[in-house]
Formats: C-alpha cells, structure tokens, sequence
C-alpha cells in the first residue's frame, strides 16, 4: 500500500467513525421511539409506522439524491444529509418538551430526519470509489457493515440503560450530538484532502436521472443481481418485522431484548473479518454459498421453541449477512462507471428496499389473518405443518420464517446457475 493510499484509507476511517457513532445515535432514536409509542398505544401497528417513515421517504428519494450525489461534491452531500437530519429530532424534542406530543408529530418528525438520509447514503456510498482503489473496496464494505450493525446491536443496549436515567426528549439530544462530529469530520476531511473535482452536467436533473436508469439497465448482469436481492430483503423484512412478535410469545421481553442483541453479534462478527481480512475474489461463488447458507439457518429460526436453539440460529443467519452484501456490493461497484454511481446506487437502494417496504406492509396481516390463524390449537394446519414447528399462539409466524428460509436458499440456487450474474466476476477495474 502507498503512502497515498495509506492516507487516503485513514481519512475513510475518520469519516467511518463519524457515520459509526451517528448510526449508534440514529439507532437509540429509533428503538426509543418505538418502545414510548408502543407503551402509549399498545398496538403493533403504531410500532410498525416508525418503521415505515424510517425506510419510506429515503425509498422514494434516493433516486433524486443519487443524481446529486454525482453533480455536486459528495462530502458535501454527507454534510447536508447529517445537518439535514437533526430538525426532525429537534421538532419531536421542542414539541415533548412541551407536553402532549401527538403521534402524528413524532411520525412527521422521524420522516423529516430519513428525508435527508436519501442524500446522505448514496453520497457515502459513492465516496468509496472516490477515496479508495478497488482493492480495498471489501474492506471498506465490511467496514460499513459493521457500522451498520450498531443500530442493532449497541443502540438497543444503550437506550435499555439510558431510558433508565433520563427522558426520552434527551435521547434526542444524544443523536443531535452524533450527527453533529458526523458532519464535523466529513468537513475536517473535505477540508484536508480538498473539494473533489465534479465535472458539472450540463444536462437538467431528470435528464441526470434518466442517464442514471440507462447506466443501471444497460448491464443486465448487475440489473438480476439488483432484482434477486430485492427478493431476498422481502423474506428479510418478513424477519425484521416478526422477529420481536414470535419471541414474546414464547419468553419474557427482558430475554427477548437479549437474544436479539446476540443475534446481531453476528453481523458484528462476520463484518470484523471481511474489514480485516478483506475478501476473496469469487465473489460470486461467495455470494451463492453464503446466501444458501442463511436461507438454512433462517429456516431453522421456525423449527424450535426453545429459545436458546432460536438465538443460535439468529446469530448464524446474520453472521452470514456480511458476506452476502460485500459480495453484492463489489459485484456492483466494479461494474458502474464512477462519475455515475451516486445516482445508480440510489436506484439500487431504491429497488432493493422495495422489497424491505413490501414486507413491513403485509407482514402483519399475513401473521395475523392468514398464519397463525392455521396454527391456532384448532387451525388447519396443526396435524400437517403443526408437527414440525408445532401450534399455538405465533406458530404461524414461525412457519413464515421457514418457508422465507427456504426461498432465500432456491435464490441461491438462482444466482449460482446465472450465466449473466456469473460476467460481473470478469470485469476488470
């Protein structure tokens, strides 16, 4: 490695960090809101709105962020995506602040903060082709990863503690704080290395936008890669959604609060040894193996009522996440022309998290009308189905997750037998 390089991989490890701690603040907002909205409602369906203005608005604008992601600096965009992000916490604090907040407050303040993440995340993500060569593309992926895997397994923890000690309106405090030495070591950087040269389109956004669905469409090899795990973050939303339900029914929330922070260890886990170690070339033998895997253990996430078998299946299942996504990641990156990528990874978000929207909207009516109700003691289900993952109530949801593993293992199966995702391995950056 240069001295070059050296530096410029140590000024991507200063930006980390930021997103790293931001991501931790997002996190203690989010499990903190969701737990005050549920004990002020005791309703699921409230828990799962936060949700939905999480990923919605950055699902519908990602594609306008990507576009200037690639017509303005993208450290720059960073800034603004963070700045951005603090009014709606600032709203939600000065409204709990004087009492009587309304959930449609809290609603429009949590969707104001995810407005400015669709300019934030495609900018960081775009900001690796700038800073780093190909060979060090695994590792920052990991890298990212990992950070990303605060929002589950610290955030949790954290705001468990700190909602013991303060109130909630100063959780927000906390995340305002995160996001502010976000931005401050992005313009620190931005500062030091200097602004990146941004050739300026002459073209008008749409246009921008519209070379940008050209530069996706064009490779057919990334456009099935991009669909095939639009389908998989489906059978993951599943999971994301019905996780927490399943595990009440069968322990305390104390032991629910525990298994899901051992599951998220794995994420910790497998995004530690890519970001040190990097990853092989066969990416596309990796993502295969890797994503036949977590269908395996995902399945098995149905099989048991024993909660420690459920907690080492979760564990195993999103170990194998990091692999899976790194693998999707470089596969990608090293097929789209730099100067585009700010745009095109918006439209992959955009087509990816899809999936992940779809599944928070039917997730619960599936559980609650179709699946459980089969597993009921008196259900249709109980002398078939019910032999294997037994009845009672939430088996239904546990029979979910094992017909979702199973279809995550066939898209395996699917990539590996996929001539045009095989090309994406050959080219050459």
């Amino acid at each position: 490695m240069t001295d070059k390089t050296e530096n410029l991989y140590s000024k991507f490890l200063f930006i980390w960090f930021g997103q790293f701690i931001s991501i931790i603040g997002t996190g203690l907002t989010i499990f903190s809101l969701g737990i005050y909205v549920y004990q002020q409602t005791s309703t699921a369906s409230s828990y799962v709105f936060i949700l939905m203005c999480v990923f919605l608005p950055p699902l519908l604008l990602k594609p306008y962020g990507g576009v200037l992601a690639d017509r303005y600096d993208r450290r720059l965009m960073m800034v603004v995506g963070d700045l951005g992000a603090t009014l709606g916490l600032l709203f939600i604090f000065l409204i709990m602040l004087r009492g009587n907040i309304e959930l449609w407050q809290i609603y429009l303040g949590i969707a104001t903060s995810s407005i400015f993440s669709a300019f934030q995340e495609p900018a960081y993500k775009a900001l690796i082709t700038d800073l780093l060569p190909e060979a060090q593309y695994a590792k920052a992926s990991g890298l990212m990863q990992l950070a990303s895997s605060a929002q589950y397994l610290i955030s949790p923890f954290l705001a468990g503690i700190l909602l013991t000690l303060i109130d909630i309106e100063f959780i927000f405090l906390i995340d305002i704080s995160t996001l502010l030495i976000a931005s401050s070591i992005v313009i620190w950087v931005r500062k030091t290395l200097g602004r990146t040269a941004i050739k300026q389109s002459e073209q008008n956004t749409i246009a921008d936008f519209r070379e940008g669905i050209q530069e996706f469409s064009k490779n057919k090899g990334v456009v099935n890669l991009v669909i095939t795990t639009m389908f998989v973050l489906f059978f993951v939303g599943l999971l994301q959604s019905l996780f927490t339900p399943m595990l009440l029914n069968l322990t305390t929330v104390k032991t629910v609060g525990i298994s899901q922070s051992i599951c998220a260890t794995g994420i910790l886990i497998g995004s530690l040894f890519i970001g040190v170690f990097g990853s092989k070339n066969k990416h596309v033998k990796t993502l295969s193996i890797s994503l036949f895997i977590s269908g395996i253990f995902f399945a098995n996430l149905g099989l048991s009522t024993n909660i420690i078998f459920i907690t080492l299946a979760g564990f195993t299942f999103f170990a194998t996440l990091p692999f899976i996504n790194t693998s999707i990641e470089v596969l990608i990156r090293k097929n789209i022309d730099n100067s585009k990528q700010g745009r095109v990874w918006s439209i992959i978000s955009t087509i990816t998290y899809l999936g992940s929207i779809v599944a928070f909207a039917v997730a619960g009516f599936l559980a609650d009308k179709i699946f459980n109700p089969l597993l009921e003691l008196d259900g249709l289900l109980v002398e078939t189905a019910g032999l294997i993952v037994g009845a009672g109530k939430g088996r239904g949801i546990a029979l979910m997750f094992i017909i979702s593993g199973l279809m995550i293992s066939m898209i395996a199966l699917f990539i590996w037998r996929n001539n045009k995702i095989k090309i994406l391995e050959d080219i050459e950056v």
